[in-house]
């Protein structure tokens, strides 16, 4: 029986940028009361607490409840309130470096958006995100910007080469994820494992981006059993079966 289900946000649990939606929020919590959840995802504390927590009952199911924002390179636990356990954040120099690579590139490839809504490169301190069409952008706008991964697979191609030392994922609709290398969401679930004394082979990941490159894919190379979604409602699905699935062997035991 798994004793841990861990989740990826946008694209997962909810639309890009988007608030969990009451049904979203409600098979959440019901799976809070049977077992220990994770979330890992690109965003920041912030957009979890938006998103995610502001949507979820205020009870102490929060126990049970682990966040890793910005692909695992940081670690939040609820106790009385919540505590960061670890960042795992760059240096001004770092910081300066993948700044510069990621202005470069979006100039060599000429892949400025002529309109944007708010941060394009967005410094998270363990993680610095690029979003073509800006953090704030409509959903059906970034749908249409880079909708089989063209324009970004380019851009990693570029960045792989220009900052080897860090890791470039692509996530969400319109983005791509640098953090230190070997700080992804693989070394997310080896914190967990760490911190939560649970087996990798006690887990399930489920997110969208679990192809090569994707920022969901290093959770997979880490040997957690994986399921693959197209979008929120896919996931819905999901999150009822495995609730069914763990009634039914507590039941049995």
């Amino acid at each position: 029986m798994k004793k841990l289900i861990v989740f990826d946000l946008d694209g997962t649990l909810a639309e890009s940028k988007s608030a969990l939606d009451t049904e979203m929020a409600t098979l959440l919590s019901t799976l809070l009361r049977i077992v220990k959840v994770a979330v890992i995802s690109g965003g920041n504390w912030q957009q979890f607490q938006e998103q995610l927590l502001s949507n979820l009952p205020h009870d102490e199911h929060l126990k049970n409840l682990s966040m890793l924002p910005t692909c695992g390179t940081k670690f939040y636990q609820y106790k009385s309130g919540w505590e960061q356990l670890y960042a795992e954040n760059f240096s001004e120099k770092e910081n300066q470096k993948i700044v510069r690579s990621l202005k470069e590139v979006i100039d060599s490839l000429a892949f400025e958006a002529h309109e944007t809504w708010g941060e394009v490169i967005e410094d998270r301190g363990s993680q610095i995100t690029f979003s073509a069409l800006g953090q704030q952008a409509p959903l059906e706008e970034k749908e249409k910007w880079d909708p089989d991964f063209t324009k970004r697979k380019k851009m990693k191609e570029a960045l792989d080469r220009l900052i080897p030392e860090f890791s470039v994922r692509l996530g969400g609709t319109t983005s791509i994820d640098i953090t230190k290398l070997g700080i992804d969401k693989a070394y997310g679930i080896r914190k967990l494992r760490e911190i939560l004394g649970i087996a990798i082979t006690e887990m399930i990941f489920v997110g969208d981006a679990l192809f090569p490159g994707g920022n969901d894919y290093p959770a997979k190379e880490a040997g957690v059993v994986s399921i693959q979604v197209r979008d929120s409602n896919e996931s819905k699905r999901v999150v009822e079966a495995i609730i069914a699935c763990l009634s039914d062997s507590q039941t049995s035991t």
